[in-house]
């Protein structure tokens, strides 16, 4: 099974055109022997490289296209805790691993800030996020997280805001209520996986890009075929997420693909910017199909929403996303819309990541239901422990029981997409 059809570059996003780095690593032509072959060099693949680099292993990164093509290098660009599908986590295996849990959620943005620390990343991050409240069952959400920090007493910077605080912060009447952790943040995505994937090249992992996987070869040192070269390693790890076709024995139908897209305005004055964000914060709305926004360091409003579930794309992404972004913000009625892109993002049913293994040396990490940045890191660490042999925190997620829709991935993108309908009545209700 193939990971594309055939190489391709960067979509059109502000991000490919502010990339502070064009990559130009070379295709794999040769057959070459490392301990761990990485298959996808979005954020698991990437951000699990770098962390076996680090901890003396040999490793190969292998992408079908760019690094960081997918969706990595298209998203929000939201720094935002926890990984979806954590409280179903605890309710399976009990109270006795929610303070685990807890440290678990936040260990992403951790490793992303020690990271553009240390390896100098210019990925324009940003310290803020706030969550907003659209219905009063929202802001009581909102109060029970509140209560929750102060139970635990978190460290950083938080605050409970109220529905003129929030009017006053983010200059629209569309919310009554907002939660803001300065501990979570934003950042430029396609700069950060970029920045990390050279950190790992740094670190001796070889890099290898426009170089499709056409499939794995089992055995007690599996061989990952392309078309024009083998590595054979000790351990694979799948991280492709919405973008590969591989092992569809154990894989096919838990992963699907959802359209996520986002448009950006031109650089608004600062007078505008000022109102509608003055603390230069990344936003994100409380409803089961929502919205998020934010600045960048140009002043554009970057605005983007899970259009649909089908697996179509939006006859015109602008059309689709305009009058939402206007419905938030009218004063921007007649900005112009400078860019617009979209992509994949990998759906599971159960909003658990889906992680295991084939065979014993085959791992899989992928499925983050559009919380990518900070689970993927979360998660790329939590991989690379099990290959060490640690598997606590691997099998909590490997265990959870996952259920497979019979039949094509149409099918299931349309029951997908039928669910999601459900919860659009919800959020209208």
């Amino acid at each position: 099974m193939r990971t594309t059809n055939y190489p391709q570059e960067h979509t059109k996003s502000w991000y490919a055109a502010t990339v502070s780095e064009v990559t130009d690593y070379p295709q794999l032509q040769d057959d070459l022997s490392v301990d761990i072959c990485v298959v996808g060099a979005g954020f698991t693949g990437v951000a699990t490289a770098l962390t076996l680099a680090e901890r003396g292993y040999s490793v190969a990164l292998v992408e079908a296209n760019r690094v960081g093509w997918g969706a990595s290098g298209r998203n929000g660009g939201q720094l935002i805790n926890g990984i979806s599908g954590l409280a179903k986590i605890q309710k399976r295996y009990g109270d006795g691993i929610a303070d685990m849990l807890w440290d678990l959620r936040w260990r992403g943005n951790d490793i992303v800030r020690e990271r553009v620390a240390r390896y100098d990343i210019d990925c324009d991050l940003r310290d803020g996020f706030v969550e907003t409240a659209v219905k009063p069952r929202h802001v009581k959400d909102l109060e029970e997280w509140a209560a929750e920090m102060e139970r635990r007493a978190f460290p950083h910077p938080w605050e409970l805001w109220d529905r003129a605080k929030t009017r006053d912060m983010l200059g629209t009447d569309g919310y009554i209520g907002g939660f803001v952790s300065y501990h979570d943040g934003h950042l430029h995505p396609l700069n950060l996986c970029i920045g990390e994937a050279r950190a790992a090249h740094g670190l001796g992992v070889r890099i290898f890009e426009q170089s499709p996987v056409t499939g794995i070869e089992h055995g007690p040192r599996p061989t990952v075929v392309t078309a024009k070269g083998r590595i054979h390693a000790d351990s694979v790890v799948l991280a492709g997420n919405a973008y590969h076709f591989l092992e569809p024995k154990q894989l096919a139908n838990l992963v699907f693909p959802a359209g996520s897209f986002i448009i950006a305005t031109e650089p608004l004055p600062e007078g505008v910017a000022a109102e509608i964000n003055p603390l230069d914060l990344a936003v994100c709305d409380m409803n089961e199909i929502l919205d998020y926004y934010r600045l960048s360091p140009d002043r554009r409003l970057l605005y983007g929403g899970r259009c649909n579930y089908s697996g179509r794309d939006p006859a015109s992404i602008k059309a689709t996303l305009v009058p939402r972004m206007l419905d938030i913000y009218p004063q921007l009625k007649g900005v112009r819309v400078d860019y617009e892109w979209g992509g994949k993002i990998g759906i599971v049913l159960n909003r658990v990541p889906l992680l295991g293994r084939v065979h014993r040396n085959v791992y899989y990490c992928q499925g983050y239901s559009g919380h990518g940045v900070n689970a993927t890191h979360i998660l790329g660490e939590v991989t690379a422990d099990a290959i060490g042999g640690t598997l606590e925190t691997f099998d909590l997620f490997a265990n959870y029981p996952h259920f497979r829709i019979p039949g094509s991935q149409w099918v299931g993108n349309q029951l997908i997409a039928l669910g999601m309908l459900y919860f659009r009545m919800k959020d209208l209700l």
